[in-house]
């Protein structure tokens, strides 16, 4: 009797192929669902601050936060998706659940920590979470204690960490299902290859999602929550798991050992690298909270009668292959003619050997440090720099930045836009281009013709400036075909080819200034043309091998010749692009640029670079007048005696009296640099409570 009880007791539920399928989906959006309920909670929270943001800013910025949160998610929800596996992995449904909880806990943690941190600093979670970490815990704990309220924050936490509890227990419940004799035997028939597909469909989707985004390059940065007018709505498409991992990835990975810190005492650092960017014009100001903020007063007579400025960064523009610099190649018959209209620096140098560190050097002002080479992708890139974003978007100036490719790659898009640009015109832009590569995007002429429209449709009651940049000189070279210029040959398969594609972009520079020569706003316009970086030649100068940082820098402007003159042999470098162009259009002006007005030095000064190459390495070196000492960290300095142009050469100094004397300097510039970049001392205004430790009676 017992046991014919016992076979008429009905089968337990079990956990089946397509009941996991719906725990992994259901439990997945649930937490997809809990991070956008985090994300409201912050707009609630400090809805004062998204005053200035319309319903269709936040919007957008939930759109982005989605794409962020499913990122967030697919790495949360990884052993569930890896439990197909098999049949064990898949009935281990206690363990899923206590993981899901454990992960919603910690998600629920840093979105309800966050609620005040937004409100504190403006920023979602970042590496002051460490800081504070790393500070005397009971000073902390009471600052916690007595300044937020800690315990309805833990109570809501405690809440929604339960709630979530329940919710995964119930989804455990009633994906469970009753096995049945046909079921059992399609189970059976099947089981092994229906899981395959399953995890092969869900880990396809994964990868997906886990990028972020269906584009070719890098996957979601934060750049790419950047994409309205409102830095609010911006930041809110944030996610606090994302931001507080890449602060501690930035925090604590080896690239941090790179950096060139206490090398010496700070007030030391401070003091010489105050007596390098000094000059006679400048006056420093707030030294106890920023190593060389000052206050900047070009000479009038220094000034000229321009309006705008547009800066054209070009890729890889050796100035080895230069004409005007001396190659007798003719890859450069448009540049060389255009160098003849205006004012060619002939010991110009980039400040790394990447397009990105060119950008940030040219436009923020800021140098290419050991350490912070991909400064544009890491957290410190979201600082505010004393760049032309900032000091001309304090003078109400229009800005346009036209590109051929993607604003995503190197996160220009996100740095640019965070510094105060917003009009961006990229790959995506262009309609019915000459060249469309699915690599890079459009042509050179098609970037220049687009720039000409733009700027003609500029409003004339404002001036402006704008950032060009060409893309076509970069393996794999977008070019059109037939080519509008000869190819290059003799110079070797690799070479030719590079040569032919710097030979069309010059092309494509000389077009330009063709079409907008009669333009109204031409003649009141600065033109700024530069390298981004140089390339490969066939003669390596000193380790740092020298002529990958020559560029050439061509200022055109009116009355610039006549003022200035033709050919200027002072050394500088991008972070000189600047203060030179603020000094042109004259009056007062409060920076804190790490380069110089190259056209406001006194008579005997030779100029100063500061350059590293890329790649991570902790080499750096100093450049004035005609001699470079580099110095590789831990390791002895090395002084050259170098010369370029058509018979470019370096010779070694071991014996160099300045030898010492540069490297101090050398240590003290990338120590002082670093410090305040680390501090967020890199802009016009710093909070007070980020004061540097600096002597001011060692202000000049």
């Amino acid at each position: 009797m017992l046991a014919s009880r016992r076979t008429a007791e009905p089968p337990q539920p079990v956990v089946g192929l397509r009941g996991q399928l719906l725990f992994v989906l259901a439990s997945l959006f649930a937490l997809t669902l809990l991070l956008s309920l985090l994300r409201a909670a912050l707009l609630a929270f400090n809805w004062e601050l998204a005053a200035e943001s319309g319903w269709a800013q936040l919007g957008e910025a939930f759109i982005n936060g989605l794409r962020f949160d499913l990122r967030v998610v697919i790495i949360a929800g990884a052993p569930l998706i890896l439990s197909f596996f098999s049949v064990t992995l898949m009935r281990l449904r206690s363990l899923q659940c206590a993981w899901l909880t454990f992960a919603a806990v910690l998600l629920s943690l840093l979105g309800v920590v966050e609620l005040n941190f937004y409100r504190e600093f403006h920023q979602r979670l970042n590496a002051l979470v460490f800081q504070y970490l790393q500070e005397d815990p009971a000073t902390v704990l009471r600052m916690l204690w007595y300044g937020f309220p800690v315990v309805r924050l833990l109570l809501a936490l405690a809440a929604l960490s339960f709630a979530m509890f329940r919710l995964f227990r119930w989804l455990d419940r009633h994906t469970r299902v009753t096995p049945t004799a046909n079921s059992t035997r399609l189970t059976q028939r099947g089981a092994l290859i229906a899981r395959l597909g399953v995890l092969i469909l869900m880990l396809l989707s994964s990868t997906v999602l886990a990028r972020g985004t269906l584009r070719q390059g890098p996957p979601l940065r934060w750049g790419d929550a950047f994409t309205t007018d409102s830095m609010f709505a911006n930041q809110l498409g944030l996610t606090p798991a994302l931001t507080l991992y890449a602060a501690a990835k930035a925090q604590y990975s080896s690239h941090r050992d790179n950096s060139w810190l206490d090398l010496m005492p700070t007030q030391q650092a401070t003091a010489i690298t105050r007596q390098l960017l000094l000059g006679p014009h400048d006056q420093l100001v707030e030294p106890e909270l920023a190593p060389v903020r000052r206050d900047y007063l070009p000479p009038s007579d220094g000034t000229l009668p321009i309006r705008n400025v547009v800066v054209i960064l070009m890729e890889s523009f050796a100035g080895y292959y230069t004409g005007a610099l001396g190659s007798p190649l003719e890859i450069t018959p448009e540049f060389d003619k255009l160098s003849e209209q205006g004012l060619l620096f002939t010991r110009y140098f980039s400040n790394g050997t990447h397009t990105h560190q060119g950008m940030f050097a040219t436009m923020a002002c800021f140098p290419n440090v050991p350490g912070f080479e991909y400064l544009m992708q890491e957290p410190e890139g979201g600082h505010q720099f004393s760049g032309l974003p900032q000091l001309l978007g304090a003078r109400d100036f229009n800005d346009l930045y036209v590109y051929n490719g993607d604003f995503a790659w190197d996160n220009q898009r996100g740095f640019f836009g965070n510094q105060g640009m917003t009009r961006f015109i990229g790959r995506n832009e262009y309609v019915n281009p000459v060249v469309s590569d699915p690599t890079w995007g459009v042509s050179d002429q098609d970037m220049f013709d687009r720039a000409v429209t733009e700027l003609r449709a500029m409003p004339s009651d404002k001036p402006f400036y704008a950032l060009l940049q060409t893309l076509s000189n970069h393996t794999p070279y977008a070019l059109p075909s037939p080519l509008p210029v000869a190819e290059v040959t003799g110079q070797g398969n690799y070479a030719n080819e590079h040569l032919s594609a710097m030979r069309y972009s010059d092309w494509a520079l000389g077009r330009f200034f063709e079409q907008i020569r009669n333009e109204p706003y031409y003649a009141e316009t600065l033109f700024v043309i530069v390298g981004d970086h140089g390339f490969g030649t066939p003669q390596q100068l000193t380790d740092l091998d020298l002529l990958r940082f020559h560029v050439p820098l061509l200022l055109i402007a009116p009355g610039m010749t006549e003022r200035f003159g033709e050919r200027n042999a002072i050394v500088g470098s991008q972070v000189d692009i600047v203060p030179t162009i603020m000094g042109r259009l004259g009056g007062k002006l409060r920076h804190q640029c790490w380069g110089r007005d190259l056209l406001s030095l006194p008579a005997d000064d030779p100029g100063l670079a500061i350059i590293k190459p890329s790649g991570g390495g902790q080499t750096v070196g100093i450049i004035r007048a005609d001699q470079v000492v580099i110095q590789p960290r831990g390791e002895p300095a090395k002084a050259y005696r170098y010369q370029l142009g058509a018979d470019p050469r370096a010779i070694a100094e071991p014996d160099a009296p300045h030898l010492n004397d540069w490297q101090l300097q050398l240590e003290a510039y990338v120590q002082t640099a670093t410090q305040a970049l680390l501090n967020d001392q890199v802009g016009v205004e710093v909070a007070k409570s980020q004061a540097v430790t600096a002597d001011p009676a060692s202000a000049r």
